[in-house]
């Protein structure tokens, strides 16, 4: 049970912050919100937030030394509340995207409409309400921004912005027209009047970044010392920003030495250039859903329990292509919706498609065991019996898991049957990796946008479409590209020792049980939850 002035503290905090978050194009810390929700992102708005968030954090202090005095259980719990606090004067005050950042702003604007296509249909009378809403919002959103740039911009985002807003117009004219089958008449006579207003707010926008980038601030990384404030403070991570940077330069190698050997080994294996139909991808990675469940049980790596849902892929909707850049394309479901299956959009298989696409169309396993894992680690984190546990705190364990079950499941045999695929592995490795180095490079000053853009086409390689994304992403969400590698290692650490300390009586299935269950809790603190081993906390609170 856990500390009842903390479990009601948390309780009120989460009320509070989850209504008042901003919104994300990640699908993990993505939060289902009321259709008529809209992010706010004005200077009253965040001064109002300052100062709410004054008083949840002197509360939470205020306990500070009773805390210290109880189980480890629920001294996890108040560390994990904290990290929740500090989040959020890092984006206000630190991170600043909700004045610096078209991107980011565009996100903001949008990223509503997107929100509410990601689930399957049908589409409910509040739905088709919501969009409408979010439709008329627009022109309003689009004025907020304005103001917030005028003052505070950064010129290589608000290009990157332009960039992406630069079909805007077809765009939202094709979404809208694709909902007309989903909406009752009515609804969509209001939607179609509300669009000509909202595609004009949203050229007009694009327009004025246009015109006005060059006269905006170069990017100001948050820098070292900042990046360690967060470090330490937010994602709960002992390690100095160059150790991160040395393994994932370690890992680096190892995996273009273990991709260009599983090269050589399926040397005559000619890659899949001529695919079936999106329904044909479909069902094939319906039926390796359940085959991977399967191997995992088989292989007694982790419990798959009857209350789980699945992880399935669906033809992407015309209501939400044309605007899939503004997120994950997918709905991991959420906490009031454990019982609904996941759902990721697939587009129409070709050898044309992006990095991530034109992998999970070879082979569909490829995102079974990435973002498959993360809709199965939430969905399970989502039923914790302890509600301080079923919220997004950090990245890290969360990214880590899912990436450290990639090799994992490569390890344990899964891919054996396609060579294609396990050199795929490899080079999501190198990717992710290579995310290390340029998320710290970008938080300290040492990389540009461009040198981010220009580190992924060579070195991974990489589409430059998605190259800008990720970089124009991280830009704004220092932490984040390095989260993949950062838990992956952490993971490994925390295994390798809980191996050495069961002495032979170790079990895969039990660690990997505890460690989904408990995948949004950051490492530093399982670690001290399952082994005993405080070493990372001492050195956060050394720190």
């Amino acid at each position: 049970m856990t500390y009842a002035p903390l479990a009601a503290l948390a309780s009120e905090f989460w009320e509070w912050r989850l209504d008042t978050v901003f919104r994300t194009a990640d699908d993990i810390p993505r939060v289902d919100h009321a259709p008529d929700w809209l992010p706010q992102f004005s200077p009253e708005s965040i001064e109002a937030r300052r100062l709410a968030h004054r008083e949840f954090d002197a509360r939470w202090r205020a306990m500070g030394s009773d805390a210290a005095s109880l189980p480890i259980p629920d001294q996890v719990d108040y560390r994990l509340l904290g990290s929740a606090l500090n989040r959020v004067p890092w984006e206000l005050d630190t991170l600043r995207s909700w004045e610096r950042d078209a991107v980011f702003l565009v996100g903001q604007i949008l990223g509503p409409w997107f929100d509410l296509l990601v689930q399957l249909p049908p589409f409910s009378a509040e739905r088709q309400a919501g969009l409408v809403f979010v439709a008329q919002s627009i022109p309003g959103q689009v004025a907020v921004a304005r103001e917030n740039l005028s003052r505070a911009g950064v010129a290589d985002l608000a290009r990157v912005a332009a960039a992406d807003l630069a079909h805007i117009g077809e765009q939202f004219s094709a979404s809208v027209a694709g909902l007309e089958e989903q909406f009752d008449p009515e609804q969509f006579a209001a939607l179609g009047a509300a669009a000509p207003a909202a595609i004009e707010a949203l050229e007009g926008f694009r327009e004025w970044l246009l015109a006005n980038a060059a006269s905006m601030a170069a990017n100001e990384p948050v820098g070292r010392e900042r990046f360690v404030w967060f470090l330490r403070n937010v994602a709960l991570i002992a390690e100095e920003p160059e150790e991160l940077v040395r393994a994932a330069y370690q890992d680096y190698r190892r995996a273009v030495v273990a991709e260009a050997i599983t090269a050589n080994r399926n040397r005559d294996l000619v890659l899949q250039t001529s695919f079936g139909t999106v329904h044909d991808q479909v069902a094939r990675q319906a039926a390796q859903e359940q085959e991977v469940r399967e191997f995992y049980e088989r292989e007694s790596l982790l419990s798959q329990p009857d209350t789980l849902g699945k992880y399935l892929i669906a033809p992407m909707p015309s209501y939400l292509g044309p605007l899939k850049w503004l997120g994950v394309t997918d709905d991991l479901t959420f906490d009031t919706r454990v019982d609904t299956d996941g759902v990721s959009y697939a587009p129409v298989p070709s050898a044309d498609l992006p990095y991530f696409y034109i992998a999970n169309a070879r082979d569909p396993r490829l995102g079974i065991v990435h973002e498959g894992v993360h809709y199965k680690q939430l969905a399970l984190g989502w039923r914790h019996e302890n509600p301080i546990r079923r919220r997004y705190y950090d990245s890290v364990a969360n990214e880590g898991i899912a990436f450290y079950n990639e090799e994992m499941m490569l390890l344990a045999g899964l891919f054996a049957d396609e060579p294609g695929s396990e050199r795929v592995i490899h080079n999501f490795n190198r990717l992710r990796s290579l995310r290390v180095i340029a998320d710290v490079g970008l938080a300290t000053g040492t990389f540009s946008l461009d040198d981010s853009i220009r580190h992924f086409v060579e070195l991974v390689p990489m589409d430059e479409e998605t190259a800008t994304g990720e970089s124009a992403m991280y830009v704004a969400t220092p932490g984040l590209a390095m989260s993949y590698h950062v838990g992956k290692m952490q993971l490994l650490r925390l295994m390798t020792d809980a191996i050495v300390a069961g002495a032979g009586s170790f079990s895969l299935r039990d660690f990997h049980d505890f460690v989904w269950k408990n995948g949004n809790v950051p490492f530093s603190l399982q670690r001290w939850e399952l082994l005993g081993d405080r070493s990372d906390v001492d050195r956060l609170d050394a720190a």
